[in-house]
């Protein structure tokens, strides 16, 4: 006697990795805009203005980079 089994759905594992594709490209594309705006912001501060917040010229791509996580 043959028997089917019927308590998973047959594109349940296709579905989960096509989800999980999408979160996790959404999740980058939303990681470089955060960077992409901070650097921005950073960049239109003067030295003395950046010299405040304890910042240089310099740092600007880290702290950006350390946003986007």
């Amino acid at each position: 006697m043959a028997s089917i089994e019927t308590n998973r759905p047959a594109a349940g594992l296709f579905a989960g990795n096509v989800s999980h594709f999408f979160a996790r490209t959404f999740g980058a594309v939303a990681d470089w805009n955060d960077a992409r705006v901070t650097r921005k912001a950073l960049s239109k501060l003067t030295a003395r203005e950046l010299d405040d917040i304890g910042l240089t010229a310099g740092d600007i791509d880290a702290i950006a980079k350390r946003a986007a996580r």
